[in-house]
């Protein structure tokens, strides 16, 4: 009997279209801010004291959070220093693929108009054995899971 596991979220790729990028400027250690939640509005009825009704008005998504090691000469970070440094905002569609054994997509998240509105690299510390870690956060329209 076949049984079903779970994938395993440590094997995924990050896809930026229309930035030349290397294989390395697509490896990242962790993303986050793939969710959506569903804004509504309260509405009171008159002479119904009880509760207030909820309307659904809108999507709402965080924003995403990439990280990873830091990667000089990064055609990605080069992208994000545009947008903070220059206002020179260019949005870009991302891609986000969670990979099987055989480095096939299992998912992918569409996400799309996304740019920079966050660049920041981890603390240095003399007393410590760790990588410099770089995040970016990115905002975005939406995204669509296929």
């Amino acid at each position: 009997m076949a049984r079903y596991y779970p994938p395993v979220g440590f094997h995924f790729k990050v896809e930026f279209e229309n930035l030349s990028t290397t294989e390395e400027d697509n490896s990242f250690q962790s993303v986050s801010g793939l969710s959506v939640d569903l804004e509504t509005e309260e509405i009171a009825e008159g002479g119904e004291n009880r509760f207030k009704y909820k309307i659904p008005v809108r999507s709402k998504f965080p924003n995403l959070v990439l990280k990873r090691g830091l990667l000089v000469n990064s055609e990605v970070i080069k992208w994000c220093k545009k947008a903070l440094e220059n206002f020179e905002i260019q949005p870009v569609n991302i891609t986000v693929k969670l990979l099987d054994e055989n480095h096939e997509p299992l998912q992918t998240w569409n996400i799309v108009h996304a740019y920079p509105v966050k660049w920041s690299v981890g603390d240095f510390n003399a007393e410590e054995n760790k990588l410099v870690i770089e995040t970016l956060e990115l905002t975005y329209n939406y995204f669509k899971v296929a």
